[in-house]
């Protein structure tokens, strides 16, 4: 029984991506350009309150997804100390550039004439920085098309209470490149298994978030460090999107994760060359094998813990760089349900 399957292609996205459409400083064109130059298929553009439909840069080898990221906050104002939630939106249908619980207090990147054209989706009252709300934001963007993901956790400064009431969240960013760059903390493994344990029904993705305000050649350079793989059945916007809300992806911020299978209770896994693989279990031991001295590893293979709360692989290079696998249930690797 395959989780990862390695007769399924692979497609590389970044999934969190703004252009001068909004804060960025390269184009839609020259974002599709250095992005495919660097071996990705699927890109999303997702603009500051500012949904566009990017089909033109599609082609045999790139599908651009329509989305935007929509933001709430106390007081609508950025405070570099303050909490604030972060949420991408991603559209089912490429043409749909609805705006979500529109309120021009956020929308600072496009012109009243554009934020007139676009159609709006749901109240348009006041946001509220709160848990009902947020929640509430969430299913009227799933009741319109979108699917949503929760954004840099650890930038955004919530208490992990407050995050763990959230519903509706189709995944969350395990790595955020930019955040990350800044500081090495949004790395959010932890925060990930415990909505798991929580019972959240939520898959993990990473992404540049860049904005591109230094060369690609610069060390400050915010592209290309976190991404995410997707396995569509076949290279469509509707095969990648479903894949997408299937969770048939996985989080990466330099090791590919070829195979993972399950016969019996054995886990079996294949990877690009690493330092570590490790299965966690939702305990406080995870399986792990290393690499000898000076050595890679690239398989290994590991027993099921009987009482595992899921399972979930995660991969590490000798540059501390993660690969991680969604959590599997318990049913999804042939356990009996609890």
């Amino acid at each position: 029984m395959y989780l990862i399957s390695p007769l399924k292609k692979q497609y590389k996205a970044n999934l969190h991506c703004h252009s001068n459409l909004s804060d960025g400083k390269r184009t839609p064109w020259e974002l599709k350009e250095m992005y495919k130059s660097h071996g990705y298929s699927v890109l999303a553009i997702t603009d500051h309150e500012s949904p566009n439909n990017h089909s033109y840069l599609n082609d045999e080898e790139f599908i651009a997804l329509t989305g935007y990221e929509a933001y709430i906050r106390p007081g609508h104002k950025y405070d570099v100390y303050g909490k604030e939630v972060h949420i991408n939106l991603f559209a089912r249908d490429p043409e749909n550039v609805a705006l979500v619980c529109y309120n021009p207090v956020y929308c600072k990147y496009i012109t009243p004439a554009r934020q007139a054209e676009l159609p709006k989706a749901g109240s348009t009252a006041q946001r509220e920085f709160t848990v009902e709300y947020i929640n509430k934001f969430v299913k009227t963007a799933q009741e319109n098309g979108y699917i949503a993901a929760y954004n840099h956790p650890w930038w955004s400064m919530e208490n992990e209470e407050t995050v763990l009431q959230y519903e509706g969240f189709f995944s969350m960013e395990m790595c955020n490149y930019s955040s990350y760059l800044l500081g090495r903390l949004e790395y959010n493994a932890a925060l990930y298994d415990k909505l798991i344990l929580a019972g959240k029904r939520i898959f993990c993705h990473s992404a540049d978030d860049n904005h591109n305000k230094y060369p690609d050649n610069s060390p400050q350079s915010d592209s290309f460090g976190g991404f995410t793989m997707i396995m569509a059945d076949e290279f469509t916007y509707d095969s990648v999107f479903s894949a997408m809300e299937r969770g048939e992806m996985y989080s990466s911020m330099g090791p590919l994760i070829k195979e993972v299978s399950v016969e019996g209770n054995k886990i079996h896994i294949e990877c690009s060359e690493a330092d570590r693989i490790m299965v966690f279990f939702g305990s406080k031991k995870p399986g792990a094998k290393f690499a000898e001295a000076d050595g890679t590893i690239t398989v290994a293979d590991f027993e099921i813990d009987p009482r595992a709360k899921f399972v979930r692989v995660s991969v590490v290079d000798r540059f501390g760089n993660f690969a991680d696998t969604r959590a599997f249930s318990r049913k999804e690797v042939g356990l009996s349900e609890e």
